[in-house]
């Protein structure tokens, strides 16, 4: 994973914008020069080489997904009115408002043209996956969105919302990779519900290690009770609660206190019902599911193995 991030890298530095007007093309250097694991564009070099493909032709596509990656973030920051992104200011407090709206787009834009290296059917499967997964970005935003005005969302739909705005994303990295190293149809189907399958359970890790998590995580603890979210965990325990610790719950949820206080009481309900343990196992049946997608591939065992090693390393995280 190393080689291929190392790899990314070195090529991701090459790309510096040296265009004009410099107040567009800046800030999209800056975000993407802010790190970060770099997870999306190393899957699509990795399933590449896996299926023995030249990784280094996938790199233009693993640009295009990294891209379009942290322009999510972008608008993302500007939907939540955030400050910090990565340990530093956000793109639209370092400039303004405007510029994090147009760079965005700009970045957007500019992620759709790298897929123009490609040509034939590579471009027209490539092209045709990128669309589809930036709608579906876009639908769960809005799902997120939705959700602070809902008292109670459906687990389905909570589950719905993370695969659209985390999920699909991983996914389609994977396919993409395969695309280019000319893997089957079914092989490319088998590892978008793979990666789809792990972000989904990656990302109700994040709920659990925002409220169960230590110091280690690289954020303040309970920031979705703060905040309000309604995460698997508040889904379930509205569920579960009887009729005076749901009215509890929703009052703690809707009222202005201190912030310690709240994630404490919550925290409390939450176990009292077990949702700890609950949303363990619902991450680890997910993960196994993403390891029962890739049982299929037309691969050699080492590298289902290079595979599994890599969601398990995902699922072992502390931050």
């Amino acid at each position: 994973m190393e080689m291929y991030r190392k790899a990314f890298l070195a090529y991701l530095d090459k790309q510096k914008n040296k265009r004009e007007p410099e107040n567009l093309y800046v800030p999209i250097d800056y975000i993407m020069g802010l790190g970060g694991k770099r997870i999306r564009p190393v899957l699509v070099l990795m399933s590449c080489d896996l299926f023995e493909g030249d990784f280094m032709e996938a790199m233009e596509a693993a640009l295009s997904v990294e891209m379009f990656h942290n322009f999510t973030l972008i608008h993302d920051d500007i939907m939540d009115r955030a400050d910090l992104r990565r340990g530093h200011q956000t793109v639209h407090k370092k400039w303004d408002l405007n510029t994090g709206i147009l760079s965005g787009d700009a970045l957007m834009i500019m992620s759709n043209q790298r897929l123009e290296h490609y040509s034939g059917e590579k471009f027209k499967a490539l092209i045709s996956l990128y669309n589809k997964t930036a709608l579906e970005v876009c639908e769960g935003q809005q799902l997120d969105v939705d959700f602070e005005q809902m008292l109670d969302v459906p687990l389905s739909t909570y589950i719905k919302m993370i695969s659209y705005k985390t999920a699909v994303l991983v996914g389609a990295s994977l396919k993409m990779g395969a695309i280019i190293a000319e893997a089957s149809l079914d092989d490319q189907k088998k590892l978008y519900d793979f990666g789809l399958n792990l972000g989904i359970a990656f990302q109700l890790q994040d709920d659990y290690l925002d409220t169960f998590g230590n110091n280690d995580f690289g954020k303040k603890i309970g920031g979705d009770i703060i905040e309000g979210k309604k995460t698997f965990l508040y889904i379930k325990a509205l569920e579960l609660s009887n009729d005076e610790d749901r009215t509890k719950l929703l009052n703690l949820f809707s009222a202005e206190q201190n912030e310690n206080e709240k994630i404490s009481e919550v925290k409390k309900l939450f176990l009292k019902y077990g949702l700890d343990a609950l949303l363990t196992k619902e991450i680890e049946d997910y993960t196994m599911m993403a390891f029962k997608d890739i049982e299929g591939l037309s691969i050699d065992s080492s590298k289902k193995l290079t595979l599994k090693n890599f969601g398990l390393g995902l699922m072992n995280r502390k931050t």
